[in-house]
């Protein structure tokens, strides 16, 4: 049998690719060599989403006094903490599967590798079998990136996230070496859980992508809290626990190394003239690489590693081979961004460095809503306008539940709101979101 799309990748891009397709009438053939949900759900996105969940739980629970509730005798079980993100992991595979279970798709679990292509078709090899395809879609995702840094190899004191995901008992003391957007949830987590933590980042800032401002916010608690951030601080060694940085010596029971991820070609060597950029598949607007039926999307592509920018690059990629007209584009500049720490941050479009922009402030202590639920936090909301357009360009926030509604500003950003159209947009009161009408 010859299929329409042949997807190598079961994670957010590769199936929702295979649900695109299938629901289209195309016949499909999936290639998945772990779990369906990729790294997002099996051991990313959801799994420390549910961890922090708990833990924040916990946090709320032992600082209830302020809000003129007693409890006595809070514990937690981390073990079953862990139980519990197995199972809502399992729960939410189970509901890709169920999707992908139609009579135009073919799900296959193995190691695929690509053994040919020519531009009218393409051969994959998967236990055993071979398979042809008009089209292939690479959704292979990342891999954690292990620097090199003396004594980190074979050494029983280091964890990926991977590792720390899987633990069933807490560690008396972390260092997490990376202070980007994993090092920052799993800080929150482990902190929130009683855990002593020490964050070590080389460059200057942590979360050194975020806006400035909003990141001193995060800082300036967590360094109260008593979580030790260490800024422009480059790690040299490590031996055992022990790690040397800047010439000086820490020690933890775990190190947790969280330096980023990088894209996964494995499968791919057949590939040889596809163009890579720093080590990542380069694609066109649709997703398209310089191969004729070759397309790419999420992490390998090395563009935004998020699941939601994944999923849609699957979606603009399916309807560019199905022809689709208007052709859909990605609006990378409205792509939303949350950090679920505590309090979260979450972002969308430029930041204050990138162009000349008007810039405006404000505390969400403007909500009524974020007082009455955050007591004793600030907060800061950023946009970014344009002086001659006044449209929307970009929008920063710090303070919970800033994730559920940033997907309004990434609304004004994408369809070009100016000032004057957002003002119109009425917002439920009182409603934490409403600091976005407030700093209009």
């Amino acid at each position: 049998m010859q299929y329409f799309l042949a997807i190598i990748g079961g994670g957010p891009a590769g199936y929702t690719a295979a649900e695109v397709a299938s629901k289209a009438g195309k016949d499909v053939v999936l290639f998945e060599r772990d779990t369906l949900g990729g790294t997002c759900l099996n051991v990313g996105c959801i799994p420390t989403k549910t961890l922090l969940y708990s833990a924040k739980m916990y946090y709320n629970a032992t600082h209830a006094d302020k809000y003129g509730v007693t409890a006595e005798g809070v514990q937690f079980d981390y073990a079953k903490m862990v139980q519990r993100k197995q199972k809502v992991v399992r729960k939410l595979v189970a509901g890709i599967r169920q999707k992908l279970n139609n009579e135009h798709c073919t799900t296959v679990l193995g190691e695929a590798s690509v053994v040919n292509r020519t531009d009218s078709k393409v051969v994959i090899a998967c236990n055993g079998e071979e398979y042809e395809a008009e089209n292939l879609m690479i959704c292979t995702g990342s891999t954690n990136f292990v620097p090199p840094i003396p004594g980190i190899q074979d050494n029983e004191h280091i964890w990926d996230s991977t590792d720390a995901l899987a633990a069933t008992e807490l560690p008396q003391s972390v260092i997490i070496v990376g202070g980007g957007v994993i090092g920052m949830e799993f800080a929150t987590l482990y902190h929130e859980l009683g855990v002593q933590v020490t964050v070590i980042e080389a460059l200057p800032s942590i979360l050194p992508n975020l806006d400035k401002d909003i990141v001193a916010v995060l800082a300036e608690k967590y360094k109260k809290a008593g979580i030790q951030i260490l800024t422009s601080t480059k790690v040299e060694s490590i031996d055992g626990g022990k790690v040397t940085a800047n010439g000086e010596v820490y020690e933890a029971e775990k190190i947790l190394v969280s330096v980023g991820r990088r894209a996964n070609l494995n499968g791919l060597e057949v590939l040889n003239d596809i163009e890579l950029n720093r080590g990542a598949i380069v694609i066109d607007d649709f997703c398209k690489t310089n191969l004729q039926n070759v397309y790419a999307a999420g992490d390998v592509t090395g563009k935004i590693m998020l699941a939601h920018v994944a999923s849609r690059q699957a979606e603009v990629a399916v309807g560019r081979m199905l022809k689709q007209i208007p052709l859909q584009r990605i609006a990378y500049n409205a792509i939303p961004s949350v950090v679920y720490t505590n309090p979260e941050i979450a972002s969308v479009g430029i930041g204050e460095q990138d162009m000349d922009c008007e810039v405006r402030t404000m505390p969400m202590t403007f909500s009524g809503r974020f007082v009455a639920e955050n007591e004793g936090e600030t907060g800061l909301v950023k946009m970014l306008v344009d002086k001659k357009t006044q449209s929307v360009l970009g929008v920063h926030m710090i303070g919970n539940p800033c994730s559920e509604f940033v997907a309004a500003a990434s609304f004004a950003v994408r369809m070009g709101y100016t000032v004057p159209e957002f003002k119109q947009v009425v917002f439920p009161h009182p409603t934490v979101s409403e600091i976005l009408k407030e700093i209009l």
